[in-house]
């Protein structure tokens, strides 16, 4: 632990690198960051007061999350990404031991079917959030190390599928199947990244999907997210309640919007509208064609992160890099995929934008991370 605190601080009062970061990495993550504080602020007016008596609660409390997640982001921007290599294992007994911290009786907290929180001196935490970062960082080292053994069983693919096997059954316990999907998924594209045969991905793929079938049949509530998915009229007033009225706001807004704060939808009828449901306030207030060029930004950020990536000085770098924007960016179009029904809602956030200090504080962490690989990119990315 001392050599371990040393190497950082000297990484951090270091300043050498190849040249200065992506600024427009920086810029776009801003952009969605300040977009998204007013749009919280506007859109949970309603619910805040509400629920807590005063129409800024949720956006002052994530202005909390915002610092925290400014000097987090500031930190590992700062840090050389190769200095978490040398930590990986650590990375994969920490994201253990979160998810174990949602089953101790007294510290977990538990937040509608979910134990995926838990409360420590007054504040609650999602320690899922952080085994997005810790868990892909442990992968990304691990992929490296064994980039020529990726295509056989016994020192490729059956080892990667025992770690994300340990990771997947305690989510599946709290249950957490929003989050666990961002996993796998981010988890497959960075073993193909790394090397890893197409032929078992799309097996992992199938069984999966043979997997999901079974849970459907086992879980309820699980079935119902599908048969809303196919029939929103299946339950409007109740299983399906939030998708209609999610899309009522959404087709509402129309092409230009009903213009910020005139939303009618978030008068208690959306539920969640702080959370994963954020997205159809904005779509209410801002239109079709604003709406639009958030999605477009998300996707403009995974674009910088794949030059990036594509230019990264080693394997760790690449595979870190591709790991981080495809988890955010992946999460971003399965939450806006729910909402407006192009998939079924599986209640992740909206990154930079949902309420949620431990979302915002992860997401921002792996931000940095990525602008200190940018930084040691071979060329410049344009």
């Amino acid at each position: 632990m001392v050599s371990f605190i040393r190497e950082i601080k000297k990484l951090i009062t270091s300043r050498a690198s190849n040249h200065e970061p992506d600024i427009l990495l920086i810029l776009t993550t801003g952009s969605i960051v300040l977009f998204g504080l007013i749009m919280l602020s506007i859109a949970t007016s309603a619910s805040a007061y509400y629920q807590h008596g005063s129409s800024y609660y949720f956006f002052k409390h994530q202005l909390i999350g915002l610092a925290m997640g400014i000097a987090s982001f500031i930190f590992f921007s700062r840090v050389d990404y190769h200095t978490w290599k040398k930590f990986a294992f650590w990375f994969l007994i920490a994201s253990v031991g979160m998810l174990l911290l949602v089953f101790i009786p007294g510290l977990s907290a538990v937040h509608g079917k979910a134990r995926s929180w838990i409360n420590i001196f007054g504040f609650s935490l999602q320690p899922s959030e952080f085994v997005k970062i810790s868990f892909l960082l442990y992968l990304s080292a691990w992929l490296e190390k064994r980039r020529f053994q990726l295509k056989e069983v016994s020192r490729g693919i059956g080892p990667f599928l025992g770690v994300l096997g340990i990771i997947a059954v305690l989510m599946l316990m709290q249950p957490d199947f929003g989050t666990l999907s961002i996993i796998i998924f981010t988890s497959l594209v960075i073993y193909y990244v790394g090397g890893g045969s197409k032929k078992y991905v799309l097996a992992i793929i199938f069984t999966g999907i043979l997997l999901l079938m079974i849970m459907i049949k086992i879980k309820p509530y699980q079935a119902d997210r599908f048969r809303c998915f196919w029939n929103p009229s299946y339950s409007s007033s109740d299983k399906c309640y939030q998708l209609n009225q999610s899309l009522i706001a959404i087709g509402s807004g129309g092409f230009w919007g009903r213009g910020l704060g005139q939303s009618r939808q978030k008068f208690m009828y959306v539920p969640e509208v702080e959370g994963d449901a954020i997205f159809s306030i904005i779509s209410e207030e801002i239109g079709f064609i604003f709406s639009s060029a958030v999605v477009m930004a998300y996707l403009f950020l995974f674009y910088r992160g794949y030059l990036i990536s594509k230019h990264a000085p080693d394997d760790f770098g690449k595979i870190l890099a591709i790991g981080i924007v495809t988890w955010i960016v992946s999460q971003a179009m399965i939450n806006i995929g729910g909402m407006i029904n192009l998939m079924p809602m599986t209640g992740v956030p909206l990154p930079f934008i949902s309420y949620g200090g431990s979302a915002m504080l992860a997401a921002l962490s792996a931000i940095g991370i990525l602008v200190n690989i940018s930084k040691h990119t071979r060329t410049h990315n344009t």
